[in-house]
Parts: C-alpha cells; sequence; structure tokens
C-alpha cells in the first residue's frame, strides 16, 4: 500500500462516450490548447487546472496523461484502448500517481511520501505523472513542500494540480505552473451532467441549470432539504396563479413569506416562478400560440419583482401585487 492516498473520486471518471469528442465538447478551449502543446512538443512540466466542479478537470487531466503513455497514438490522440490508456482510465497505471485529501487536508506526509516515490525510476517507463486533486486542500506545511520539489523538479516528470479554487493555492506554486482555465458549463452541458452524475429528474436539473452556471452550486443547491421544501412551495403558488385561483393571496401570507425569509431566498423564489410560467408559455407557442402572449405579461411582472426586490420593496408586498394582477385582472 502506497504512504499517500491514491484519488477515489466520486463517480467514475472514464468516460464511456469517445473520450477526446465529449472533453472537445464541453472544453473546447482547453482541448485545443493541451492538444496543440502535445503536438509541438511544447508541454510544460507542471499545470494547474483551475474551475468549477463538473467542468472536466479531472477527465482532462487523465486524458492529456494518456498522451505521454498511449501505445497506439493516432493523429496524436491517444487510442484509449490499449493497455496503458485503459489502465489509466481505470487508476491502475504504476507511473500515474494520484494524490487526494486525506480527510478535510492534502497533509505533508503524503507530499513527502510522494517526492520519495518520484526519486525513484519509473515502474514500466522512464516518465512519471502525478494528479494532485482538490489541490487547494494542502495545509501550509504541504503546499511547501511541494513548492520545493517546484522548484528542482525530476527529469521526465509532469505535475497536474486540480483546483476550485485558486486564490487558495500559494502564489508561489502558482507562478511555476501553465494555469489552465476552465470555464463554466452550458445550461444544456449542466442539465446533463446533473442527470447523468446525481440521477437528478429532468426537470429538477433544468430548473437548477436556470438557477445557477455552476455544477457546484447546482448540486448544493439540490442537496439543500430547504430548496425542496421551497421549490414545492412555489409550485403550489404557480398552479394557484395559473389557475387564476383568489387562494394564492391567502397563501403568500401562510406560506410564501414563511419560507423565504432572506433576500436571496425571496429572489430564488421569483426564478423558480419564472421558469414554470416560461416553460407554459413555451409550451403554449407550440400548441396554442393564441394563448402565449397572456404568459408574456405575467413574465414580465415577474422579471419586474426581482428589480422591486432590489430596491427593497418589502417580499409580501410585491407576491401580492403579482397575485392581484395575474388572478384579478
Amino acid at each position: 500500500m502506497r504512504p499517500f492516498s491514491l484519488c477515489q473520486l466520486k463517480g467514475s471518471t472514464s468516460i464511456k462516450m469517445d473520450e477526446a469528442n465529449y472533453l472537445e465538447k464541453i472544453q473546447p478551449i482547453v482541448f485545443r490548447q493541451l492538444q496543440n502543446s502535445f503536438k509541438h512538443g511544447r508541454s510544460a512540466h507542471a499545470y494547474l487546472f483551475e474551475g468549477d466542479q463538473g467542468t472536466g478537470k479531472a477527465e482532462m487531466a487523465l486524458w492529456f496523461t494518456k498522451h505521454l503513455f498511449c501505445l497506439n497514438l493516432t493523429n496524436d490522440l491517444p487510442c484509449e484502448t490499449c493497455n496503458n490508456c485503459m489502465r489509466i482510465s481505470n487508476h491502475e497505471h504504476p507511473d500515474v500517481v494520484e494524490v487526494a485529501p486525506e480527510g478535510q487536508t492534502i497533509k505533508v506526509d503524503q507530499i513527502r511520501a510522494l517526492q520519495s516515490e518520484l526519486a525513484k525510476s519509473g515502474f514500466e517507463t522512464v516518465k512519471k505523472v502525478v494528479l494532485i486533486h482538490e489541490a487547494e486542500k494542502m495545509n501550509t506545511s504541504s503546499a511547501n513542500s511541494l513548492l520545493k520539489f517546484l522548484e528542482e523538479p525530476p527529469a521526465n516528470f509532469m505535475i497536474i494540480l486540480e483546483t476550485q479554487a485558486l486564490g487558495k493555492i500559494l502564489p508561489t506554486i502558482r507562478s511555476r505552473c501553465q494555469i489552465i482555465h476552465f470555464q463554466g458549463l452550458s445550461a444544456e452541458q449542466l442539465k446533463e451532467q446533473l442527470i447523468t452524475q446525481n440521477q437528478l429528474s429532468h426537470k429538477t436539473a433544468e430548473l437548477l441549470a436556470n438557477l445557477t452556471n455552476s455544477y457546484t452550486k447546482a448540486v448544493e443547491i439540490s442537496n439543500d432539504e430547504w430548496f425542496n421544501d421551497a421549490k414545492d412551495t412555489v409550485i403550489q403558488w404557480y398552479k394557484y396563479l395559473e389557475k387564476k385561483d383568489p387562494q394564492a393571496f391567502i397563501y403568500v401570507q401562510k406560506k410564501l413569506v414563511k419560507v423565504f425569509k432572506d433576500k436571496a431566498q425571496q429572489q430564488m423564489a421569483f426564478q423558480i416562478l419564472t421558469f414554470y410560467f416560461k416553460e407554459k408559455r413555451d409550451e403554449l407557442l407550440q400548441l396554442q400560440p393564441t394563448k402565449a402572449a397572456a404568459y408574456n405579461h405575467v413574465l414580465e411582472e415577474v422579471l419586474l419583482a426581482s428589480q422591486k426586490l432590489e430596491a427593497n420593496v418589502s417580499f409580501q408586498t410585491i407576491a401580492e401585487q403579482i397575485t392581484l394582477h395575474v388572478v384579478f385582472v
């Protein structure tokens, strides 16, 4: 057993579809940048992959590593099927070392063990690659230990650090790495990730993709018990409004204002309501275009509500105004 943590990533980082196509789709700029650096022999010895969770950092790190070990490179792309590519995908290649936090931090003993490991010759080749996941979780001692290592890296060596928090990485470490920025996912890509990796329903994933463009934030929201209650509360309010039921006015007073207490939560209430009215409007545009116009009026009303909230109009007053204008007009 090695004296440092091998990364046990949540879920599989092996991509079942064609890996190159998948990575090029979600991170086209990074894909071309890394592919060109390998093709022209300009690969750095140290990279820092920074970006939100779910943007493909871990997958891209493994894919780029395969370039160095693949037995059947084709057009400078790894084949994905040779023994080396398969072992890297399965985190089993002896010359590819993955380090992850033990508990809440990456400890100095892990980095020292890593240095000792890398001082040895490669098991199968002269090359070695180190992947450090959640690099922002290095404590001060482990970060300083890694810095010394980066100042005098061994030959035939590459290290890729992955982080969601670039500001937590020592500036002296950042200055010794080529920083690669991973852009946030598009709404469609985020929805796909939430469905496939978190087993969320299509509707919930679509709602979350409308609330945030951050995978990490979307997962955080979906796991929040308050959010699930809040979502159901807005859905019920939406149903009353959609049917022009006067009960909507009482519902604002008895339920809505009790669930949405601070301004951030209240803004989310209007975002959720917008999502459901927009969905209904878009559905009518396909089936009954003449009825869709009424929903444009409602959407304008809800969008105006967010501006009123920022202007410090009370949430209850705004919600009651929406109800009056939708139900009684």
